[in-house]
């Protein structure tokens, strides 16, 4: 069974189909939107500052959803995948964004629709990342534009995410 557990009597909350593995941990302030999935080993830790996650969005395996007390929330929105053993704290990623394997961005950033965040790359406290772009690199840079087929992608990425999850239900 998935650790779901409330923090000050604030319990979290999703939305109609989502998928949590048995390993995952959701705890406090936590609202996620329909058709999400949070994956093996995965933590969203509302503890200290509220996170929210929108529709169709998919946490990956071994990822961390954190915030920063008294400073910074985290806004996921929708159709937003964040990948396996990524770190999301206390920032904004808008919608149809895909947040490579091991990238971790940082409190205030901002990451606009329709951007990508390549493997391993740290997007710094303040950054502001731009729609339409592929971010790299320590620290992140605004590398080139995203091609046709990567729109298509951060599209189409969600939802075999969503017929993952129908694989475990």
């Amino acid at each position: 069974m998935p650790v779901i557990l409330p923090v000050k009597d604030v319990h979290p909350k999703w939305g109609d189909n989502c998928f949590i593995a048995p390993n995952a941990t959701i705890v406090g302030d936590v609202i996620m939107g329909k058709n999400c999935s949070v994956w093996f080993n995965a933590v969203i830790r509302g503890d200290v500052n509220k996170i929210t996650i929108g529709d169709d969005s998919n946490i990956q395996d071994g990822a961390v959803i954190h915030a920063t007390y008294l400073k910074a929330a985290t806004r996921i929105g929708n159709r937003v995948s964040v990948g396996h053993n990524a770190i999301v704290h206390g920032c904004t990623l808008n919608n149809h964004i895909l947040v490579g394997m091991g990238a971790i961005i940082m409190d205030n950033a901002v990451v606009e629709d329709y951007t990508i965040i390549a493997a391993g790359a740290v997007v710094l406290e303040n950054t502001h990342c731009e729609s339409g772009f592929i971010y790299a690199g320590t620290p992140a840079k605004k590398i080139k534009p995203i091609t046709d087929e990567q729109r298509a992608l951060l599209n189409k990425l969600p939802d075999n995410y969503i017929m993952y999850s129908d694989w475990f239900r």
